[in-house]
């Protein structure tokens, strides 16, 4: 029987992979990624020529039987995503959960994901946080946002660039226009900023810059 290997990739600068993924992905005998373009950069960077196979959120439910069999077949597979640590708000968690259920052992690495840095240099209370990833396109985000309206701890969002300034908008339609905010983007990369301030504050600031990059929204909990 293999085994899977959950290994986070660097979520911006290349030097953010640890030695024992790098070691991982020479010898296990196939690599699923979620872009084998992007993560062809990164196997290439560190002189990996591992066989890699595509496995993202289109695919994953087609995949997983084969891989599952691959798995019981003897072979070692890892599982990477463009960035950060897969599952979190990226393919992972069907393959995960096919490998318990088959008494496939799964080992996930240590390493690189995005919300903990900007939880963490946010200067918002860190000791209890909500994680959120993705807030609802369209249906179901009324009712999400008056849900944690009312969230006492920390909550954390994930945001495309040319959303954020429409869910800021809505952060404060419904969490108030003084609720304390920090939003990181660009995480370890060469433009990596953090704006805090009040929602008002912070909307204001990204309705006159546009942003661009990978965005993390850290959102003060209700008093």
């Amino acid at each position: 029987m293999g085994k899977l290997y959950i290994v986070p990739t660097p979520i911006g600068n290349l030097e953010d992979i640890t030695l024992r993924a790098i070691r991982m992905l020479k010898e296990v005998d196939l690599i699923l990624a979620e872009d084998t373009r992007t993560s062809g950069k990164l196997l290439h960077h560190y002189n990996i020529d591992t066989p890699m196979q595509s496995h993202h959120m289109h695919n994953e439910h087609k995949t997983v039987e084969g891989i599952i069999r691959r798995l019981q077949s003897g072979e070692n597979v890892a599982l990477i995503s463009d960035a950060g640590t897969p599952a979190i708000s990226d393919p992972g968690f069907l393959l995960t959960r096919a490998c318990v259920e088959n008494n496939i052992e799964v080992d996930c690495l240590p390493g690189a994901t995005a919300f903990v840095p900007a939880l963490v240099n946010s200067g918002l209370p860190n000791d209890k946080f909500v994680f959120e990833g993705f807030l609802p396109v369209k249906k179901g985000r009324q009712t999400r946002l008056t849900l944690l309206a009312e969230e006492p701890r920390t909550i954390i969002f994930y945001e495309s660039p040319h959303k954020l300034v429409k869910t800021l908008s809505h952060f404060e339609t419904y969490f108030g226009a003084e609720r304390l905010v920090s939003v990181s983007r660009e995480l370890s990369k060469m433009y990596e900023e953090t704006i805090r301030g009040t929602v008002k504050e912070v909307l204001q600031h990204y309705t006159d810059t546009p942003p661009k990059g990978e965005i993390v929204i850290v959102v003060a909990g209700k008093k």
